[in-house]
C-alpha cells in the first residue's frame, strides 16, 4: 500500500443489511410498477383517439406530423393517473438506483481496493 494513498473511514459506513435493502426496493419499484404502466398503456390504446385534424392534414409536413403524434401521444399518457403513478415510482426506483451506485464506490473499505 502507497503512503499516498488516503484511507477511507469504514466506521462510518451503514450495514450490509443496509445495502440489500436498498437494492431490493429498487427492483422492488422497477419490478412492481412496470405490469401497471403497461397494462395502461394498452388500455389507452383500445380507447378511441382525440381527433386532431392537422395531424391527418396531407399539406402538414412530415416531420411536423411525427413531432406533434408524439408529443401528444406521451401527453396523453401522462394525463392518465393509472400510467403517471406508476411511472412516478418507476423513476424514483431509478434515481434510488444511481444514489445506492454513487455511495457504493466510497463505502468500499481501504483493504479491498489494494
Amino acid at each position: 500500500m502507497d503512503l499516498d494513498t488516503p484511507v477511507r473511514d469504514t466506521s462510518t459506513s451503514p450495514p450490509i443489511w443496509r445495502w440489500i435493502l436498498g437494492f431490493l426496493a429498487v427492483g422492488a419499484a422497477w419490478g412492481l410498477t412496470t405490469p401497471f404502466m403497461r397494462k395502461a398503456a394498452i388500455s389507452r390504446d383500445a380507447k378511441p383517439r382525440v381527433h386532431r385534424p392537422f395531424l391527418e392534414d396531407p399539406k402538414t409536413p412530415w416531420l411536423r406530423r411525427k413531432f406533434w403524434g408524439i408529443t401528444y401521444a406521451v401527453l396523453d399518457l401522462l394525463k392518465s393517473p393509472a400510467y403517471a403513478i406508476p411511472l412516478l415510482l418507476n423513476v424514483t426506483g431509478s434515481v434510488w438506483f444511481f444514489l445506492l451506485i454513487g455511495q457504493a464506490g466510497t463505502q468500499i473499505p481501504h483493504y479491498l481496493l489494494a
